[in-house]
């Protein structure tokens, strides 16, 4: 909703310019202390563009232009006049002399300044602007999401029925797939850093390194108590739908050797060898978890154990960490740009028709992780004695941006968050439980493969019983452990499987063209997990603002 109104360019008309905006922010709901802030700044705003409209000849009017728009509320004030500088103005204050020739002026602009960190000037065409920002909607964002996947699915629906495949292929090679690799890129850049700092400073933070191994302990348990339930979640729910018809294995995508092709060793023992390290700088390149965690661990016992040299370490590390989450939150600004190039490639590489030739499977697998879902709020209940439905409703909208990005490991930072601003969880156990449960949780994961191997094994006449679906649970166990947190993983992982169980590699082809789909439920119910069993841990160290939880 979009309000304008023109006032003469004069002092007498500053009164009636204000209640104007006060008649209006009032129907918008903003709260009478909050109107008040705004009235000062408006109406000192407005002084600012008088006093150098006033000096130009014929300068008019002022205009006030009140915008309501995704739950944000901004107020924009413009005037013809002359280009001055507002930042300047208030960074001297009332320190530098010139200044202090207009001390009306310069105290015009301290009020600007303290009373409003989201104000914007700039003049265009000798007309200049103020504008601020009155509210700022938590939800902003979520809404920018939103819009963004539902207008691709639109577009690429249309692109995918009336351009040829040759255009649809060229825009995705050319657009929509460079912009979500570079956006990926982009966050993978900082995931390591994110999580080595992160975790470090989590460490330093006990004093009692007993408090440490009892909280680690917590986590680790809870994660592996929760991934077998999950696996038996997925092979509980194959059986109750029983997907998978022989006539589909005719459908096989010519490239899927390309998949199958690369291998992932399941060995329980190499995994453990694999999470040290042979040297510093290569579980940074490799953005390899498992020896991030572990060094991490190490360095963060060590700084505790430092002495004198501690604090100065503690501090570094600690700036360290607040620089690297900065620039992650300014990555994530490009996250609506990013959902929507990364939907737009799917629909225009992927088509409808693969997606519902393998409904079953998929809807299985999304019935899966329902049940997960279900789970963790039991497990609240009971465990936690919180109230699940809190969690569900202010964790959803991180869930469809996680849900976007496909990968748990990308979305490490934006669980921190959640796990700080909306759910009030203590930085002390979200930086270990979260980096350590994009590695080690892999609940969506365990779904993915149950679900679909079995599947799998039934349209190509393939039954897993016995010895071999002891196998199978343990391989899942393993693999959901050591698997990476990136896209495009659950499909290696699932032709090592098949591999195992004697199913021919080349189903992973039916799989392949809804593979993109299911990393990204993959990855949300992965996220949702980290997230649920650090608030049930949190809650159990008495860990947990439950204000902020409760409100």
């Amino acid at each position: 909703m979009r309000i304008k109104r023109h006032f003469d360019a004069d002092i007498s008309s500053i009164g009636s310019l204000t209640e104007f905006v006060e008649e209006n922010l009032k129907k918008h709901g903003i709260k009478e202390k909050e109107c008040a802030r705004v009235m000062l700044v408006v109406e000192e705003a407005a002084g600012s563009l008088l006093h150098h409209a006033l000096s130009k000849p014929g300068a008019g009017k002022i205009c006030v232009t009140i915008n309501k728009l995704l739950g944000n509320v901004e107020i924009e004030l413009s005037a013809k006049g002359e280009e001055y500088s507002i930042a300047q103005s208030m960074s001297q204050g009332l320190v530098d002399d010139e200044i202090t020739d207009d001390i009306q002026e310069s105290l015009r602009n301290i009020i600007l300044n303290s009373m409003t960190a989201n104000l914007k000037y700039r003049n265009r065409n000798g007309i200049n602007y103020i504008k601020m920002t009155v509210i700022r909607s938590k939800r902003a964002f979520l809404y920018q999401t939103l819009g963004a996947m539902a207008l691709a699915v639109i577009l690429g629906t249309i692109f995918s029925k009336v351009l040829p495949g040759n255009i649809n292929d060229t825009l995705n090679n050319m657009i929509f797939s460079p912009i979500k690799t570079m956006f990926l890129n982009a966050l993978k850049m900082v995931v390591a850093p994110v999580v080595f700092f992160s975790i470090i400073s989590c460490i330093v933070q006990f004093s009692d390194l007993s408090s440490l191994g009892r909280i680690g302990g917590k986590i680790i348990g809870m994660y592996f108590f929760t991934t077998c339930i999950a696996i038996a979640i997925g092979i509980g729910v194959f059986y109750l739908i029983q997907p998978g018809d022989a006539s589909l294995a005719s459908s096989l995508a010519a490239d899927s050797g390309a998949i199958t092709s690369q291998t992932m060793n399941v060995s329980i023992i190499d995994t453990i060898v694999g999470i040290i390290p042979s040297d510093i700088v290569n579980p940074f390149l490799k953005a390899n978890m498992l020896q991030l965690i572990f060094m991490a661990v190490i360095f963060g016992i060590a700084t505790s154990l430092l002495g004198k040299y501690s604090d100065m370490l503690v501090g570094l590390f600690s700036a360290c960490n607040d620089l690297f989450l900065k620039v992650t939150s300014i990555i994530i600004k490009a996250m609506p740009l990013a959902v929507f190039c990364s939907i737009m490639s799917m629909m225009l590489t992927m088509g409808i028709k693969t997606i519902i030739s393998v409904l079953g499977m998929f809807c299985t697998f999304v019935l899966g992780l329902f049940a997960v879902m279900i789970m963790y709020c039991i497990l609240m209940t009971v465990m936690g004695r919180i109230n699940p439905v809190n969690f569900v409703r202010k964790y959803a909208p991180s869930m469809l941006q996680v849900f976007s990005l496909s990968s748990s490991n990308a979305a490490i930072p934006l669980n921190m968050e959640a796990c700080e601003k909306k759910l009030g969880i203590d930085k002390m156990i979200y930086s270990l439980s979260i980096p350590l449960g994009a590695t080690i949780n892999m609940h969506g994961t365990c779904i993915y493969l149950s679900v679909f191997t079995l599947a799998l094994g039934k349209i190509y006449g393939v039954d897993v019983t016995g010895g071999a679906m002891l196998s199978l649970i343990i391989s899942i166990f393993v693999l959901s452990v050591g698997a990476p947190g990136i896209p495009g993983a659950g499909l290696i992982c699932l032709s090592v499987l098949l591999a195992q169980t004697n199913i021919p590699v080349e189903a992973v082809g039916l799989v392949m063209g809804i593979d993109s789909v299911c990393a990204m439920f993959r990855a949300m119910s992965n996220c949702l997990g980290d997230v649920a069993v650090s608030t049930i841990v949190a809650k159990s160290e008495n860990c947990m603002d439950m204000e902020i939880y409760n409100s």
